[in-house]
């Protein structure tokens, strides 16, 4: 078995979700519950097909994003594996929608943070055995820092 790291190709402020599903039905009903969350969503998704052709499916709503999900899907290259990238919304807004989808069995991550994917390969192909997103802690948060937090929540409207 070798172990490869792949770092995930995407801008800075594009959000990234990478999870497992188990069909290749996963593609549109995916792409349905992202658009169904956040109409006019601007966003990629791949999926790689573990069996029969074996091809990087892929959807979206942005070219440039569809791209850029596909290339990184060709990459990883782990068997029933998706990776979508969000442009102009935040994982929280359709992660649920996604894990709602029958297909999907698991998600590694959701993050704006770079993303490194842990594979293990074998002659039989490729496994995702987990991710490192962004860095480690730097410390421990302040009474300064929790209301820069609670405030941060408040200006995006996720608490009032």
């Amino acid at each position: 078995m070798n172990l490869i790291t792949y770092v995930i190709d995407k801008p800075p402020d594009v959000n990234v979700i990478l999870g497992q599903a188990h069909f290749i039905k996963s593609v549109e009903d995916i792409h349905e519950a992202i658009v169904n969350a956040v109409p006019g969503v601007h966003f990629g998704l791949a999926f790689c097909e573990a069996s029969g052709d074996a091809l990087v499916r892929f959807s979206g709503t942005s070219p440039s994003m569809t791209d850029l999900a596909t290339k990184n899907a060709r990459a990883i290259g782990a068997g029933h594996s998706f990776i979508v990238l969000l442009e102009n919304a935040y994982p929280i807004n359709v992660l649920n929608a996604i894990q709602a989808v029958p297909e999907v069995c698991a998600i590694f991550c959701a993050s704006s943070n770079p993303v490194q994917v842990i594979l293990a390969e074998t002659d039989a192909g490729r496994g995702i055995l987990g991710v490192i997103d962004g860095c480690s802690p730097k410390g421990i948060e302040a009474e300064a820092d929790q209301t820069e937090r609670k405030s941060l929540l408040r200006r995006f409207g996720y608490k009032f």
